[in-house]
């Protein structure tokens, strides 16, 4: 199954099990390609937020004219930051960012238990990487990605490139079918 990407300089199309790194500076305007990644050909998708809560998801989806009504949120901050938090159907949290076990499984739970076109969007491994470690952060993206594939899906990840150094940001980039580096002045360059 192919899935429509069309981001800037990308390729219109890539096939189902893709992985695509997302690099930007720490303070680089990220949302356009994640919504833009995300409202194309879909039925379903996940965001796992490791940044913001699931009612800034829900905001940010709403400003860029996503269809919320495809979206699952995984939330990784409001419990372990005791915030107050509405589960549903659609809403779902793990204790804090460093349970990566817990996001792996509920990945999978998200793929397993939907069909048709499915993308994940996880902002970002950078903040998975400050809170677990980068080598098990590493392992984390690994089974992701290997379920992005079981599962005919596609994925975009975000890393900060200023925040690791260049020999981390070159081991992420092997694990990826395909990189979008966001450069400081908003432009886009891909490797595919």
């Amino acid at each position: 199954m192919d899935y429509t990407l069309a981001i800037d300089d990308s390729p219109d199309t890539v096939p189902g099990g893709t992985g695509v790194l997302l690099l930007h500076p720490s303070t680089g305007e990220t949302d356009r390609i994640d919504t833009d990644f995300l409202k194309k050909d879909t039925d379903r998708f996940l965001v796992i937020s490791t940044r913001t809560t699931a009612r800034e998801v829900t905001q940010k989806l709403d400003y860029y004219d996503v269809d919320a009504e495809s979206a699952v949120i995984l939330d990784t901050l409001s419990v372990d930051r005791g915030y107050s938090r509405r589960s549903s159907e659609n809403v779902h949290y793990v204790g804090a960012p460093d349970d990566l076990d817990g996001i792996v499984q509920q990945t999978e739970e998200f793929l397993a238990g939907h069909d048709g076109k499915l993308r994940v969007s996880l902002d970002s491994i950078t903040e998975l990487a400050y809170y677990a470690g980068e080598e098990s952060t590493m392992d984390a993206i690994r089974a992701i990605l290997a379920l992005l594939d079981d599962h005919d899906a596609v994925g975009l990840f975000h890393l900060a490139t200023e925040v690791h150094s260049d020999d981390v940001v070159d081991s992420y980039r092997d694990l990826f079918d395909g990189v979008i580096d966001l450069n400081e002045d908003g432009t886009v360059t891909t490797d595919f």
